[in-house]
């Protein structure tokens, strides 16, 4: 739970006018728009925990001044006129950009590499020309002038994606066309009898979420990345949310689709089920643009619950927090969410609260002195979040069912105050990483899924293979975990790690990475759970669908694109 600077007027003013083009994006070398960052002067305990946890002294490092655009050396687009022409015909003249800033955005995603790559100016390839379609029928041009022309299509949604599904092949002789979904951003219609919803792929979350709710509805989507990703994005890399657990994987909300594809459109209509051979809806959910540009999808969409409540939990330890997701998970409540933090995310959690005062502050150490008197140690104590949705008699029920198993495994009620301030800060965590990384500071995040019965071993084993790395490269390292989905035969594990980065940063990160990437696939988990595979994950996709399986990704791709125009490279190699 993080605490931001918002931006004033006039930083508005001049994120605004970097750019003409009427879709919004992020900034080239972070997160979120200019102006937004973390601080922390006004938490007493965040300075001290960051030295303990990556040896990073805040008070003596001077933060990085902002990147310079101008100090960049972005190599010459090579789109002929052809092309550009072609572009011009199938979305407009005013629709195709090629200025360095455009190419720059849309070369990358939101990784810790990425970000490292493009603050050192390190561009081996980037877009030749990005083009901003206004509807389906100019995706649709645009797609088949790019195959016809023999370039290389990548879609393009918020550019949150951090599995590397966005970059250009660096050794790509082709001309490349960044396709920006960003002006097909409505919701069409809703048909309220079904609890449907037809909506364009480009519109990212917060105006999905307005646009729906002013008609009474929720997709109940709500990914770390939701305030700069697009439906389409989820898509395309099987996103996952805070409130799956409730509503579904982007896989579930998913019913029907519109894919622009070489030659014509794919439409798959939304029916409840179907047994009509392989599912090529299930084929286009995590293609990463291999298939084609995702146009438009029919998304399962609730009404908006009449309340909704989220309580805090305290556990003794990680075994009992554990203990008591799973058991909630076998039993028939269903909250919107389940999540436990292990000892030390929640170590990192009270020291970006700021300073408690008066009846607070009194409270506060009056229950840590309470769970000591009982045996628990503050170091291992786990912090837990659910949250309930619905009709006030029904969350009543399901947190009076929930709380006799939070009881059961020695867990305590805090009440709703740290609920609703997780609530109020749960997508503000990227501008902490862009913090540290000012400070010279690697964050970045890995998650997993695995059975229950392997839970816990994985939770400790990814944190013994992480400090392992650690201490191979000489280094003060962290990294802390949470359980962030639950399912009937398991959950998902979403770490997150961070250490002082040397003379050689990717290097050093690939190192940590790889140890934690290499131990999901050794404990039994899978490579991601909801951030995609891309080029960051693709060395360990065959450990999870065997030789055969890759066999048979490949020969779709190939079948489907036979000259690799659409997004190659991404999720296998060919």
């Amino acid at each position: 739970m993080t605490d931001l600077v918002t931006p004033t007027v006039a930083d508005r003013e001049d994120a605004a006018a970097v750019r003409e083009n009427p879709v919004a994006h992020m900034k080239w070398w972070g997160w979120g728009v200019p102006g937004v960052a973390f601080h922390h002067e006004d938490k007493p305990n965040f300075a001290p925990f960051v030295l303990k946890a990556v040896g990073l002294d805040l008070h003596a490092a001077s933060p990085l001044e902002q990147p310079d655009f101008g100090a960049l050396d972005v190599p010459a687009s090579i789109a002929d006129g052809a092309l550009r022409a072609a572009m011009a015909a199938a979305a407009g003249a005013e629709r195709v950009a090629d200025d360095d800033l455009d190419r720059v955005v849309h070369t990358y995603g939101k990784s810790i590499r990425d970000l490292i790559k493009v603050r050192a100016g390190r561009l081996p390839r980037v877009p030749d020309l990005v083009v901003y379609p206004a509807d389906e029928a100019a995706v649709q041009a645009v797609v088949d002038a790019v195959v016809q022309h023999d370039a290389v299509l990548i879609p393009f949604g918020g550019g949150s994606n951090i599995a590397g599904s966005l970059e250009p092949i660096p050794g790509e002789t082709r001309p490349v066309v960044s396709v920006d979904l960003g002006l097909l951003d409505r919701v069409l219609e809703i048909d309220e009898l079904s609890g449907l919803a037809r909506v364009q792929a480009g519109v990212l979350g917060p105006s999905l979420e307005a646009q729906l709710n002013a008609r009474g509805w929720t997709i109940g989507h709500f990914p770390d990345s939701f305030t700069h990703s697009s439906l389409g994005g989820w898509i395309a890399t099987r996103s996952s949310g805070m409130q799956s657990d409730k509503y579904g994987d982007i896989a579930d909300i998913t019913r029907g689709m519109r894919v622009a594809r070489p030659g014509g459109l794919l439409d798959l209509r939304p029916t409840p089920s179907a047994s009509t051979g392989p599912s090529v809806r299930e084929m286009i959910l995590g293609s990463e643009g291999r298939l084609g540009v995702i146009t438009e999808a029919t998304v399962q969409v609730h009404r908006v619950p009449a309340k909704r409540v989220i309580h805090a939990y305290f556990f003794p330890n990680w075994r009992a927090g554990s203990k008591a997701m799973r058991e909630i998970a076998e039993s028939d409540v269903h909250p919107a969410i389940t999540r436990v933090s292990d000892g030390r995310e929640t170590g990192f959690s009270l020291s970006t609260s700021k300073e408690s005062k008066g009846f607070g502050a009194f409270a506060q150490k009056a229950l840590f002195a309470f769970l000591e008197r009982r045996g628990w140690d503050l170091d291992e104590m786990c912090l837990s979040f659910i949250g309930y949705e619905g009709e006030p008699g029904h969350v009543a029920r399901q947190r009076k069912a929930v709380e006799k198993i939070v009881k059961r495994n020695r867990g305590i009620s805090v009440g709703t105050g740290p609920g609703v301030l997780y609530d109020q800060k749960k997508f503000d965590t990227p501008y902490l990483r862009d913090f540290l990384l000012d400070r010279g500071t690697a964050g970045d995040v890995s998650e997993t899924s695995v059975p229950w019965a392997g839970l816990d071993r994985m939770h400790d084993g990814v944190i013994a293979a992480a400090e392992a790395a650690y201490e191979s490269l000489g280094r003060t390292g962290w990294i802390m975990s949470h359980l962030s989905h639950s399912y009937h035969s398991g959950a998902c594990l979403y770490f997150t790690f961070a250490f002082v980065m040397g003379d050689d940063p990717e290097a050093e990160y690939d190192v940590v990475k790889q140890a934690i990437q290499q131990a999901f696939i050794d404990l039994g988990g899978v490579p991601s759970h909801h951030h995609g595979i891309g080029v960051e994950h693709a060395a360990w996709l065959p450990d999870v669908l065997s030789e055969q399986g890759i066999g048979v990704l490949e020969g779709l791709f190939t079948a489907t694109d036979p000259g690799r125009n659409l997004n190659p490279a991404k999720i296998t190699a060919n």
